[in-house]
């Protein structure tokens, strides 16, 4: 695939959840939502030590062993298994998402846009070329070497790199096949929709124009932000009626 060609063939949306940081229903609603915004047929994929609780229409699957060393803090170094050169013998274009995202419209042009990797280009330090993996596109097995040049040395790669995004960003842009997508199409809750201070106290947060996906990283996730709950001293949030709109079965 050319980095002027869109991928083909079957379409996959993966997906992760281990341990019990979020329950079930975060799969269950990811789908939900992805079967209402995305056009045309695919297939939904979550990598998981636990399939219950998730509905039946995702197929479960386990995590592929990286074997890191425990007490380790979580920086997502487990999403780069799903660079596996056979990954459960999936075999297509795969969307991976985040679970605790809130889908706000229309997917389909996330398999449309051409480009051998696309990722959210990170909002915090935009002058670097690291992307935010709440959403990221690949073929599947076509990327193997981000996981094989991890498993080679996971301690060099954690001590030069702080989370799994900059390590797999690292490479790609090296190779020349990082992209990004759309600045619009994935607003971060964080630094998009939360108004200005002092607004906060009195305005409801809301996504911007264009926003296709909103990507929740920080203290708040969907049911905070639908309550209107903010688990940091000193900030404010007013309730997000339209996560209620959005994030559901």
């Amino acid at each position: 695939m050319t980095a002027s060609a869109a991928p083909s063939g079957a379409r996959h949306i993966l997906c992760m959840k281990w341990g019990d940081k979020y329950g079930p229903e975060y799969v269950n609603r990811l789908y939900a939502m992805v079967r209402r915004h995305l056009r045309g047929d695919f297939k939904f994929v979550c990598l998981t030590d636990s399939s219950e609780g998730i509905r039946g229409e995702v197929t479960c699957l386990p995590i592929p062993d990286l074997s890191l060393p425990d007490g380790l803090p979580e920086r997502g170094w487990k999403k780069l298994t799903t660079f596996e050169a056979d990954l459960h013998g999936l075999r297509g274009t795969a969307l991976f998402l985040d679970i605790d995202i809130v889908i706000v419209d229309d997917i389909t042009p996330f398999f449309e846009m051409p480009g051998e990797f696309l990722i959210i280009h990170d909002w915090k330090r935009p002058w670097r070329v690291t992307g935010n993996s709440s959403v990221y596109r690949f073929r599947l097995g076509a990327h193997a070497d981000v996981l094989a040049g991890f498993r080679a040395d996971p301690a060099r790669a954690r001590a030069e790199f702080r989370n799994e995004q900059a390590w797999l960003s690292d490479v790609l842009h090296r190779q020349g096949k990082l992209a990004y997508w759309p600045a619009a199409w994935c607003a971060s809750f964080k630094y998009h929709c939360i108004p200005p201070w002092p607004s906060n106290w009195w305005r409801a947060p809301r996504f911007p124009a264009g926003t296709r996906i909103v990507v929740f990283h920080g203290e708040v996730n969907p049911p905070d932000a639908l309550s209107g709950e903010r688990h940091r001293r000193w900030r404010h949030i007013e309730p997000s009626p339209w996560v209620a709109a959005h994030w559901r079965e």
